[in-house]
């Protein structure tokens, strides 16, 4: 929007409506909403069809336009700042078999994959996470990258769950695998997590242990991976996640949950500077970053 306003657009069909108040525009927009949304007895989806029918004169724009993007045009931005975002790991059995290929710690990821208690991880801060269309990382000193695409959950105010995206969990395996103890560095960094492209209600998304996630690499033009899975292959409920997350654990409205991965790409790929990362999530969007890699700037010669 003109001189860097932020506003929040509904996706209709092919379009985007854009609200006229600022407030939805703000980084914890959706939780504004949310909010008037329950104070009226409606469903967000609700909600916002009383707003647009409201209001004739509602600005529309292509969603095709808005997702291109251009410097002086509007352009998606990440639908939510979230104050904290958190992973759950081991979630999906390829997930599981990964991170036991890639430690050297044997044994420990099938214990958690069937233990009682989820791995929950923090992720990432505001600072550390990118938008649609933004630049992610991978670290400089990795030689083992890959991206994780998993559907997100966003928390409410009463810890429901209200919403979901798609999440990019960029992590570094070969950091992550040397030891256990090493999950923060492989995990949390600058752009580490990419978020987007929209948030869908829960009324939107109907059964989410019923959804398809894709993921496309591409380099220099070319696809070099695709893989697919449904979320019915999670092995973890998803209110199961949200009760261990919340567990005696300050969380506020807002923070994202990423739900664990069931793509994973072969042993011997990487990331590199350039490559563009497509993920898709059915009745949520694509979530498109391209991929640099740190400078190191901060070591030590």
């Amino acid at each position: 929007m003109p001189h860097g306003e932020k506003r929040m657009g509904v996706v209709v069909d092919d379009e985007v409506v854009l609200l006229r108040e600022s407030k939805y525009g703000s980084e914890r927009g959706y939780i504004v909403l949310f909010r008037e949304a329950t104070r009226k007895g409606l469903q967000a989806t609700e909600f916002l069809q009383r707003i647009i029918a409201g209001d004739r004169r509602l600005k529309r724009i292509s969603y095709a336009e808005v997702e291109k993007g251009s410097e002086r045009g509007p352009r998606l931005l990440i639908p939510i700042t979230p104050p904290e975002v958190w992973g759950a790991g081991v979630t999906y059995l390829r997930s599981r078999d990964a991170r036991e290929y890639e430690t050297r710690a044997k044994g420990i990821y099938d214990m958690v994959y069937e233990a009682e208690r989820p791995e929950i991880f923090f992720k990432a801060t505001p600072s550390r996470c990118v938008g649609p269309g933004e630049v992610a990382y991978i670290r400089s000193d990795s030689r083992w990258s890959v991206p994780e695409p998993e559907l997100a959950i966003v928390l409410g105010p009463r810890k429901e769950i209200i919403g979901y995206t798609i999440g990019n969990d960029l992590s570094a395996r070969d950091i992550e695998g040397e030891n256990p103890l090493y999950l923060p560095q492989a995990k949390i960094y600058k752009g580490c997590c990419a978020i987007g492209p929209a948030i869908a209600p829960p009324e939107i998304i109907g059964n989410p242990k019923n959804l398809k996630i894709e993921m496309r690499i591409l380099r220099d033009g070319s696809e070099i991976f695709r893989g697919s899975v449904n979320t019915s292959s999670m092995k973890r409920g998803l209110e199961e996640l949200v009760e261990y997350w919340t567990r005696d654990n300050v969380v506020p409205p807002g923070s994202i949950l990423l739900t664990g991965t069931g793509i994973v790409p072969p042993d011997d790929f990487t990331l590199k500077g350039g490559d563009i990362v497509e993920i898709e999530i059915e009745k949520i969007g694509v979530l498109r970053n391209r991929i640099e890699q740190l400078s190191n700037q901060g070591r030590r010669s």
